[in-house]
C-alpha cells in the first residue's frame, strides 16, 4: 500500500567487503526464471519393446547447473553475502543528562575491512529514554547522518536534533559514526570500494543494540532512519539485510541510482582523469561502466527488500532534486514495497518543517513498531 501527501508547513527556509558514493548531500535507486526441471526417464520395463528409453547418443543428462558467477566484490550484491555482524556495543562518557533521557557516547564493532582484518571499531551517540521502559525493551531507531567531510566530521555529527527528539518520545536512539569518521576505525579501502561500507556499519549497529546488555532493546523494534547521504545509505542496508530492520525512513535522501549521484556531487568538482585515478582502475565513470554503478545502486534490487519504508523530501531542496524522491518511492512501489512520500514546503535541510516532519515520522515507527 503506498501513499503519497502533500503538507505545507510555512516558508522557504539539508564486506564481501564492499564498501555509497556520495560526496555532496550534507547538513548540517534475480532471474526470475523458474528452475530447469530435471529429466525423466522410464522407469524399466514400463515403456514399449521397440522403444529404448534413452536413444543411443541422446544425452538427456545436462549434469549439474552451471553456478552463479560470483559478484563483483564491489557491490550490493556482495554486500548481501558478506556477515555484516555486529556487537560489543559499550557505553562510555555520559554526554548529557535531562528529565526524559541520558545521551552517552558509545562504540561498537563492525564487519572487517578486508580478509584477515579485525573487526572495526565503530564510534557513536546513544540516547536512551528515562525510566524502565516497555517489558520487551525500548524500540530502538539507528540514525544514518547525511556527507559531513570526514576530515571536520566530529562524533554525532548531523542527525543531533532527530535524536534528542525520538528519545524524548520513548525510542532509543543511536547516531553511528561511519568508519573513516569522529573516532572510528579507518577503512583503506573506502574510496575504492565506493563506501559500502557505511551500509555494514548501520546494520552493525542494528545488531550491537540487539545483543546490548546495558540497553534494553526489543530486537523486533529497531528502525532505520537516514537523511540525504544517509538516506542512500538506509536503502542499501534495506537491500543487503532484509528482515533486519523492522522500517526505514529517509529524509532528503540522495538518488537510488549512484550514477546519478556521481554526477551531481563529484563530476563537477574535479577534472575526469582525476576522478578515474581514484578509483585505480578498478571501474570506469557511470557512462563507461554503467553495469557496476547499478551493481553498488538499490533501485535495482528493490525487490529484495521486506520493510515498509517512509520517504520525507522538501519541495524546494536544490541539494537532492525532488524529482529523485518521485522516482525512488515509485520503484519501491513497482518492486511491491510498502512506501510512503511525504512531501513539505521546505528545503534541503528541514527549518519550518522539522517538528512536522518529525512528528509523522514518529507516527509512522509507532505503527510499524507496535509495542
Amino acid at each position: 500500500m503506498t501513499a503519497l501527501r502533500v503538507h505545507r508547513a510555512g516558508p522557504l527556509a539539508t564486506t564481501a567487503a564492499a564498501l555509497v558514493l556520495l560526496a555532496g548531500c550534507s547538513t548540517d535507486v534475480p532471474d526470475d526464471s523458474p528452475p530447469e526441471r530435471a529429466p525423466t526417464s522410464t522407469p524399466s520395463g514400463s515403456g514399449p519393446a521397440d522403444q529404448p528409453t534413452d536413444e543411443p547418443g541422446d544425452d538427456t543428462d545436462d549434469g549439474p547447473a552451471a553456478e552463479e558467477p560470483p559478484p563483483d566484490p564491489v557491490s550490493l550484491a556482495a554486500l548481501a553475502q558478506a556477515d555484516l555482524a555486529g556487537g560489543g556495543l559499550r557505553l562510555w562518557a555520559v554526554r548529557e543528562r535531562t528529565a526524559t533521557s541520558t545521551s552517552y557516547d558509545v562504540t561498537f564493532r563492525s564487519t572487517t575491512a578486508g580478509a584477515g582484518t579485525p573487526p572495526l571499531r565503530i564510534s557513536g551517540v546513544l540516547d536512551v529514554p528515562a525510566g524502565r521502559g516497555p517489558r520487551g525493551g525500548w524500540p530502538a531507531v539507528v540514525l544514518a547522518h547525511g556527507y559531513i567531510d570526514p576530515a571536520v566530521y566530529v562524533r554525532g555529527q548531523g542527525m543531533t536534533r532527530e535524536r534528542g527528539f525520538l528519545a524524548e518520545r520513548g525510542f532509543v536512539a543511536l547516531h553511528v559514526d561511519y568508519r573513516n569518521h569522529a573516532e572510528s576505525g579507518d577503512d583503506p579501502r573506502i574510496e575504492t570500494a565506493v563506501r559500502l561500507g557505511y551500509a555494514a556499519d548501520v546494520a552493525a549497529a542494528a545488531r550491537a543494540l540487539a545483543a546490548s546488555r546495558d540497553v534494553r532493546v526489543d530486537p523486533d523494534r529497531v528502525a532505520l532512519f537516514g537523511r540525504s547521504m544517509g538516506g542512500g545509505v538506509m536503502l542499501k542496508a534495506l537491500v543487503a539485510e532484509p528482515g533486519l530492520f523492522a522500517a526505514g525512513v529517509g529524509w532528503a535522501s540522495v538518488s537510488s541510482l549512484e550514477g546519478e549521484n556521481f554526477d551531481r556531487f563529484q563530476r563537477p568538482d574535479a577534472p575526469v582523469a582525476t576522478l578515474r585515478a581514484s578509483f585505480r582502475g578498478r571501474h570506469g565513470l557511470p557512462d563507461e561502466d554503467p553495469a557496476f554503478w547499478r551493481g553498488v545502486s538499490p533501485r535495482p534490487a528493490f525487490g529484495d527488500v521486506t520493510e515498509p519504508v517512509l520517504l520525507v523530501h522538501g519541495r524546494y531542496d536544490d541539494t537532492c532534486p525532488p524529482r529523485w524522491a518521485r522516482a525512488t518511492q515509485r520503484a519501491l512501489t513497482a518492486a511491491g514495497v510498502d512506501s510512503t512520500l511525504e512531501w513539505y514546503d521546505d528545503g534541503h535541510a528541514f527549518g519550518p518543517a522539522f517538528v512536522a516532519a518529525m512528528d509523522r515520522t514518529v507516527r509512522f515507527l509507532r505503527a510499524r513498531m507496535p509495542a
